[in-house]
């Protein structure tokens, strides 16, 4: 099967969770983190999913109309039929549905997430290897540091302030460009700040320092 790579917004979204254990606690916090508006349903909830904040939590079984309005729904339950209930009842109400123990039947599945700030890697296998994609989001993890978010957060700032400030967008490009063979992330990985200012200054001139684009 070929998937549509797609990065979703679901900041105050609403979300379904049908499931109370590991399963449905794993979705309901990438999905809070992701600043969801999130409801589970279940008639029991783990350890994780009593203790979390920030969920609206229905103590009952998975009723269809618990679909109305919302985005996207995970099913994960512990039962394989009642998933595909959930997930047919779904499609009837055109809500995208991830099934947890039948993924390749639902409308998407999750990849495997490397992040580090504003980077998000996602890697997947189309369901063939799971283990491979883990695999490879652990190499992504070794090769790209913490570093890579505060170079990030860098380089949105400086976008920021040159957009604000008038400075053509068509040059944007090179600047950056310079940015990137400098080594950037390695420098602030070593903390030298010093040597990052000197290449602000060295490609923008005055008015681009660490401490005042990304203070602490």
């Amino acid at each position: 099967m070929k998937y549509y790579p797609i990065f979703l917004n679901v900041k105050d979204r609403p979300c379904l969770v049908v499931g109370g254990g590991r399963v449905g606690a794993r979705k309901t916090a990438t999905l809070v983190s992701a600043g969801a508006s999130v409801t589970v349903v279940s008639p029991e909830f783990g350890d994780q999913l009593a203790a979390m904040p920030g969920i609206q939590r229905e103590h009952r079984f998975f009723d269809p109309k618990d679909l109305e309005g919302v985005f996207l729904v995970f099913a994960a339950t512990s039962d394989t039929a009642v998933n595909q209930w959930i997930l047919a009842e779904a499609q009837k109400a055109g809500v995208l549905c991830n099934s947890a123990d039948a993924p390749d039947q639902g409308d998407f599945i999750l990849p495997a997430v490397m992040s580090r700030g504003d980077l998000i890697c996602a890697v997947s296998t189309s369901g063939a290897s799971p283990a491979l994609a883990r695999k490879i989001r652990m190499d992504l993890d070794q090769a790209y540091g913490p570093e890579y978010a505060a170079f990030l957060e860098l380089m949105r700032a400086v976008r920021e302030k040159l957009l604000g400030s008038g400075h053509d967008p068509d040059e944007h490009q090179q600047i950056f460009r310079a940015m990137m063979k400098k080594n950037l992330p390695g420098l602030l990985a070593a903390n030298d700040i010093h040597a990052v200012d000197a290449i602000l200054y060295e490609l923008l001139g005055t008015g681009f320092e660490v401490k005042d684009l990304i203070p602490q």
